[in-house]
């Protein structure tokens, strides 16, 4: 155990540099990271005090920058709430940290998955391209995707804040059936695992087809009744842009948290993350983009896509 820790360590200050790991140790750690992974639940059960944060899409230097302003693992606990690759340039030095991170401080820091944790949207979107870039090889890309489908799709903060990447489905009624579903899959084009990671809230009651191609959007109706029915204050989700790094819909059922400072380089939002403390109070800490190292806008540019 003392071996292990200290070679995690190792390759924690390692990518903390930007410096990511050979491929044989990208190896070792998914490895390591499916042991703790298999073991949590669909429905990650979360203690307070603890941070919850959205969308950093390989934004590295906004993501040390977000340690900088919450508190560095494991003085700080965290719950990351997916997206942690493609459009942005370290996608994998960011999701090589968050790993790392995990294994090491596996009671100190939750990451669930996002939609962008698949192996179809990451062949579009930067991060297979990145893996072939940095290595000269589709392994490492291998490695993490396969290491996704053991990613939980929600947290549960105190049985109280349903967190999670996207948004709620038609399909789910209770958190009981999130609990019963079988997520060692890639993330399905449809049905309840699909919409948990798609959905969006809407100004419009019920359920209207999503712009995106996959999920729903759900109105103010479906969120109350859904917190009512399992005894929940908030749901707290990520996925979209918001330009103040957070915001409040549905008349506070919903909370929306994004991560990404200036997205895409090019979005000029800020990014958020809100602190719950022991007794649920929340706080949001908003931050800008972090300093771009020399000759950072030489790497190159990712495709766009709707945001």
């Amino acid at each position: 155990m003392g071996d292990k820790r200290k070679q995690l360590d190792e390759w924690i200050e390692q990518l903390r540099g930007c410096k990511f790991l050979p491929e044989p140790n990208v190896k070792a750690l998914c490895d390591l990271a499916r042991e703790v992974l298999i073991k949590e639940s669909n429905l990650h059960h979360v203690k307070c005090p603890v941070t919850i944060c959205g969308d950093v899409h390989g934004q590295f230097y906004d993501l040390i920058e977000l340690f900088r302003i919450g508190g560095e693992v494991p003085d700080t606990n965290y719950l990351f709430m997916g997206d942690y690759v493609d459009r942005g340039y370290f996608s994998v030095e960011t999701v090589s940290l968050l790993v790392a991170l995990k294994v090491r401080f596996p009671n100190r820091i939750g990451i669930l998955r996002g939609n962008h944790e698949s192996r179809q949207i990451t062949q579009v979107y930067g991060f297979y391209d990145e893996c072939l870039r940095k290595y000269a090889s589709p392994a490492v890309w291998t490695f993490f995707t396969d290491l996704f489908d053991y990613l939980p799709l929600t947290g549960l903060v105190e049985n109280q804040i349903f967190c999670l990447h996207g948004g709620l489905s038609p399909s789910i009624e209770s958190l009981d059936h999130i609990r019963q579903m079988d997520r060692m899959q890639e993330v399905p084009h449809e049905g309840p695992m699909c919409d948990l990671l798609w959905s969006d809230p809407d100004d419009r009651p019920g359920w209207n087809p999503s712009p995106r191609g996959a999920g729903f959007n759900f109105g103010k109706n479906i969120s109350e009744g859904f917190n009512h029915r399992n005894g929940l204050t908030l749901v707290a989700r990520a996925h979209q842009l918001v330009m103040e790094g957070y915001n409040w819909s549905h008349e506070r059922n919903v909370v929306t948290i994004f991560s990404a400072p200036n997205y895409c380089y090019r979005c000029g939002n800020q990014a958020a993350i809100m602190e719950l403390d022991d007794c649920l109070n929340y706080t949001f800490l908003q931050f800008e983009p972090a300093p771009r190292p020399p000759g950072f806008h030489k790497f190159p540019r990712c495709p766009d896509y709707f945001l």
